[in-house]
């Protein structure tokens, strides 16, 4: 086989297999057909796991799997299937368990070696071509499997039940469910806490991940507490990872994580899953403080995605971008090397920006000792104090230099972005986008969140099927495939059309989140131990059991995106709140209650379980404001200005307050209340399903939230 034949591969969807498909090696996509040829020649599985925003694994493709001498080894001895993680999260998420269990390693590219059947018994990640790294060759791993299968298959079978025994009881929580109490936000938080890092921010040491749902319940906290402990926890956080070269000095948006403890040095690929997350956080911040630098920020992580992630014709949010342009180069579209810097300012804009993004003759980047990551190094006023010069006339020149950057690094070849649309992904998007255009307020972005939001439900949903989780592959010309949807793709979804409804008052929106949520609780919900599992239930036609796939799981840590099932009992107790029906919040609390026991120990990983935790355990708080005049957008401003979890906004136009506008619960409370449907403005508070009177001042209003929230905590 030559690298002019196209392998199976050239028939796949997903971006990531594709451009695997002039790789020597006779590659096959997960399914029924690459184990049933297994099974039949009596061959273990070399699984690939990987995604096209990751560096190490275009490394591996490169020197490994497009080795003529290492693919024919793979070809005579192993049948090859490559799986891309962002397609298929549900077949990643159990060989990521299973190559844990055996090599106590995870992440990507995982490399898994399976029995015919797809039971996994040896693997790891990234191995190097030669001896090196401290790992063995991979042509030295693949002959000894290779032969161990061969030579010792009663070991390599014990070994494959045991891994598959440590999968069925990674995240079962069978025989773990305890009474729910709200304690365990605390006990979360204080764990959050003990992991922060007090000098640079963030929580641990390096790498460093943002942990964008444990800065949400740190703000949250500290709105309902004035705690300055929490304060500090997220304000530091924030801060120093906006100012830090993890965030994209030039473009905004955030880099996935930092190789370093003070956010210095990131792996360049941009998801657009963590910047929806800090988005919120960043929105969250400036709520709860009034710092415009958090707002600023937030404003600039939509100015990336507007102009990367966003297909603006038709609406939607693409996956990623990735990290590099070629396998040569470790972000170096991203970095600056002085002379670069020098080339296109003038003397001036390079003395300045030289100064605040710390640009110098030696940088930070190993394989290219030139290349500075940019961070801000020193403010407009220091960098004014030491040139003598007015702060006006420093700011301007570096507001010139950043735009004469930025114009000159769109000319170089720009990494690749996976333009594939996800439906959890999207939601999650759709979520931060209305979060922004509440608070800051941004109407631009409030529309295309709706309309991305349409295109989901349009596109996405069917009654009889539900949702898939691909809308869109990133390659017009590749093959159409739907791949049903997981839990994350449903609970992201409800909440998105809630916060739509919030944001809109249509109720088409409550309509379908409620339809969402209640297939949600049909296909995954155990109604006999409590919580959501991550596919849909055993014997259903979408749920194919090979390999692993069969095994159980309720996901319950954040990684990285969050727990699909904390916030699936987010949106159930959203639900309930809406509509007054006992058994969303039962099926919520049954929910929470498997995690109850264990939840501390997940600490830092169970974040947007503490957050459900708030959920559950505060009362929720609904604000209608009804009317049309600037008294009503004083309101509704007054409404939105503090942050807390639990607290739902909704503005209706005068005369719009009648039950068909109203979800169940408070189309029986609001029309009884006097003065509404007078044409006057108001606001009405409801806490629990009590509404107090109609509030006509936005200060009072603001006033009595801010009471209720202290009283609630």
């Amino acid at each position: 086989m030559t690298t002019t034949t196209l392998n199976a591969l050239s028939r796949a969807s997903s971006a990531y297999l594709r451009s695997a498909m002039h790789q020597p090696i006779q590659w096959h996509e997960w399914g029924e057909e690459a184990f049933a040829r297994a099974l039949r020649e009596n061959k273990p599985v070399l699984l690939d796991i990987g995604a096209v925003w990751c560096h190490w694994c275009h490394v591996m493709d490169r020197e490994s799997y497009d080795n003529p001498e290492i693919a024919q080894l793979i070809n005579q001895r192993f049948i090859a299937i490559k799986v891309d993680r962002d397609e298929r999260p549900d077949i990643d998420s159990r060989y990521q368990a299973a190559v844990s269990a055996v090599s106590g390693q995870g992440g990507w590219p995982l490399t898994a070696f399976l029995t015919p059947e797809g039971k996994p018994f040896y693997g790891g990640t990234y191995f190097p071509p030669d001896d090196g790294y401290g790992r063995p060759s991979f042509k030295r791993v693949l002959l000894s499997i290779a032969a161990a299968y061969q030579e010792k298959n009663d070991d390599v079978t014990a070994q494959a039940k045991m891994v598959e025994n440590a999968i069925a009881q990674a995240e079962s929580f069978a025989g773990t469910r305890a009474d729910f109490s709200p304690r365990i936000i605390a006990a979360i938080v204080q764990s959050i806490l003990q992991m922060f890092d007090p000098n640079h921010g963030g929580f641990g040491n390096a790498p460093k991940f943002p942990h964008p749902a444990a800065i949400d319940l740190l703000i949250d906290q500290y709105a309902a507490s004035g705690d300055e402990q929490f304060r500090q926890g997220f304000l530091t956080t924030l801060e120093k990872m906006a100012r830090g070269g993890v965030y994209d000095q030039l473009a905004g948006g955030f880099h996935r994580y930092s190789v370093d403890e003070h956010w210095g040095v990131p792996h360049f690929e941009k998801m657009s899953y963590d910047n929806s997350e800090l988005l919120k956080n960043y929105v969250h911040a400036h709520q709860a403080t009034g710092s415009e630098f958090f707002a600023a920020v937030a404003r600039d992580i939509i100015r990336w995605m507007d102009e990367w992630l966003s297909d603006r014709e038709r609406g939607g949010f693409y996956a990623s971008q990735d990290a590099d342009c070629s396998m040569d180069d470790d972000g170096d579209y991203f970095t600056w090397t002085l002379a670069e810097a020098r080339a296109v300012l003038t003397e001036e804009e390079a003395q300045i920006a030289s100064l605040h993004y710390g640009i110098n003759e030696i940088g930070e980047m190993h394989h290219n000792p030139a290349k500075n990551v940019l961070s801000v190094r020193a403010s407009v006023e220091e960098i004014a104090q030491r040139l003598q010069r007015p702060p006006e006339q420093v700011n301007a020149r570096l507001q010139s230099a950043k735009q004469k950057m930025y114009a000159a690094r769109l000319e170089r070849p720009t990494p690749y972005v996976d333009k594939t649309v996800y439906t959890g992904w999207n939601a999650l998007c759709v979520s931060a986008y209305l979060e922004a255009a509440k608070a800051l307020p941004l109407d631009p972005a409030r529309r295309f969140a709706l309309r991305s939001l349409d295109r989901i439900l349009s596109e996405g949903w069917r009654d009889d099927r539900g949702l898939i989780h691909v809308i869109a592959y990133s390659e017009p010309g590749a093959p159409r495939r739907d791949v049903p949807g997981l839990l994350d793709d449903y609970a992201f979804t409800a909440v998105a059309c809630l916060d739509a409804y919030e944001a809109t008052a249509d109720m088409t929106y409550f309509k379908f989140a409620r339809r969402i949520v209640d297939r949600m609780v049909e296909r995954f919900f155990d109604p006999v131990a409590g919580g959501f599992f991550d596919t849909e239930k055993p014997g259903d036609e979408a749920q194919k059991s090979l390999g692993v796939l069969g095994t159980r799981r309720k996901p319950f840590q954040d990684s990285p995106t969050p727990a699909g099932n904390s916030v699936a009992a987010i949106a159930l107790l959203r639900m309930h709140a809406w509509t007054n029906q006992p058994e969303y919040r039962e099926q919520a609390e049954q929910t929470m209650e498997v995690l109850a026991s264990r939840a501390e120990q997940f600490g830092l990983f169970a974040a947007t379980y503490g957050i459900a935790a708030v959920h559950l355990a505060r009362p929720h708080t609904q604000v209608v404001v009804v009317g049309s005049d600037a008294r009503a957008e004083q309101l509704q401003a007054a409404a939105v200005r503090d942050f807390s979890f639990g607290k739902a906004v909704l503005r209706l136009s005068t005369g719009q307050a009648v039950p068909q506008n109203l979800p169940p619960a408070l189309a029986a409370t609001i029309p009884s209340l006097p003065l509404l449907g007078q044409d006057k403005t108001a606001a009405v508070v409801c806490t629990g399903f009590s509404c107090q009177a109609p509030i006509f001042d936005a200060e009072e209003l603001a006033a009595q939230l801010r009471k209720g929230l202290a009283g609630n905590n």
